[in-house]
């Protein structure tokens, strides 16, 4: 059962907007057979010139699933990053599922969480770091990270090999295929 965190910027987020939300969202769970214990993040956005963003991340055990859209209306970006969600765990069911037929082994379960953490001091340098992550990295194969790295809207994507037990580096190439780096 997912649990929500609803934040607002701009916006007061009445009764009626979080129960929306948590309608909406609320049908991912019937993708799962044991549904996950999650906490649904919800940022929800009033720009001044008239349009409504609307952000959803939802860490699962062994995906994170993340989606954010703008249009004219509040309820219609709610509903259009619920659509998107909701391709996003088809294409990841699918895949596992394939994987698991061609395979004929069980999957093991991965995942992925980036943490925040407080920007650098600014000290007057053209190569300022402004943004730090950390990851913890799991056991996957090349596959698996070129989906997890599809799902987070990423150009990149950093995972352990399951294969070598070495950190590997899957990329998005400017002609729309994929490259592998791998550490020794």
């Amino acid at each position: 059962m997912f649990s929500y965190n609803v934040r607002g910027e701009n916006i007061e987020v009445t009764q009626a907007i979080r129960d929306y939300v948590e309608k909406k969202v609320g049908k991912l769970e019937r993708y799962f057979n044991d549904v996950p214990e999650a906490t649904a993040h919800v940022n929800l956005k009033v720009y001044t010139e008239k349009t409504a963003k609307a952000e959803v991340t939802i860490p699962l055990p062994y995906l994170v699933l993340r989606a954010e859209e703008t249009s004219p209306d509040l309820y219609g970006s709610i509903d259009l990053v619920v659509d998107k969600l909701e391709r996003q765990v088809r294409k990841f069911k699918t895949k596992i599922n394939r994987k698991k037929r061609e395979a004929s082994k069980p999957e093991a379960n991965q995942e992925v969480f980036f943490e925040d953490e407080e920007p650098e001091e600014n000290n007057g340098s053209d190569l300022d770091i402004v943004r730090t992550k950390r990851l913890s990295l799991k056991p996957m194969d090349s596959e698996e990270a070129v989906l997890q790295m599809n799902m987070l809207g990423h150009n990149f994507f950093i995972f352990e090999d399951a294969d070598t037990t070495g950190t590997s580096i899957v990329y998005r190439r400017k002609d729309g295929k994929y490259g592998l780096i791998e550490t020794d």
